[in-house]
């Protein structure tokens, strides 16, 4: 049975070449970001691993503080080994659980070059499967698009027109201003 655990920071030492190849160098974030908000509580990584087995069978890296009440998805994998077996589904679903007292889970797709043209439609059918709804964003990280999909939790609220207010005080929490400056550009939506 797969279950979910707080990670520390050896955990992310192990799990950062995977994040390195499974996400496009200019969506990262610096290491040392990363390891600053797990000091202050704004990050969590999440493990995925097997409880018969003790085997780790994929990732999460989820923002767990704002002043709005989301939490932003930030990364989502199965690792390399475990793929094509449904798992993908099952870290959702307890991703999901964990954060059920939340206001929402805010995700986001980037446009990113790949390899694979229909990366971005499944994404958007695998969140969408779950009650991820994309909303209108003008958002884009080091200079690509983004889309933002939300996933309300606690009533029916659309942030499109606080989107521009939400996603940077996430990024605020563990990155530098000029970080924040070099990659993020979130406008109001018109």
């Amino acid at each position: 049975m797969l279950n979910i655990k707080k990670g520390g920071h050896r955990d992310l030492e192990r799990y950062f070449t995977l994040i390195e190849m499974d996400f496009d160098s200019e969506e990262l974030l610096p290491k040392i970001a990363i390891h600053k908000g797990m000091m202050n509580g704004s990050l969590e990584l999440l493990i995925a691993y097997d409880e018969d087995s003790g085997m780790d069978a994929g990732y999460a890296l989820v923002a767990t503080k704002n002043l709005y009440g989301y939490v932003l998805l930030k990364y989502l994998a199965v690792l390399p080994w475990c793929r094509g077996q449904g798992l993908g589904i099952q870290i959702m679903r307890l991703i999901n659980k964990r954060y059920a007292d939340k206001q929402g889970i805010i995700a986001e797709l980037t446009e990113f070059e790949d390899p694979d043209p229909d990366r971005l439609r499944k994404l958007r059918k695998f969140f969408n499967r779950f009650g991820y709804e994309e909303i209108e964003s003008n958002y884009t990280i080091s200079g690509v698009k983004a889309n933002l999909l939300v996933k309300q939790i606690k009533g029916k609220t659309d942030i499109t027109p606080v989107a521009q207010r939400i996603i940077p005080d996430f990024y605020s929490r563990f990155l530098t201003v000029f970080t924040m400056e070099k990659m993020l550009d979130i406008k109001p939506v018109k």
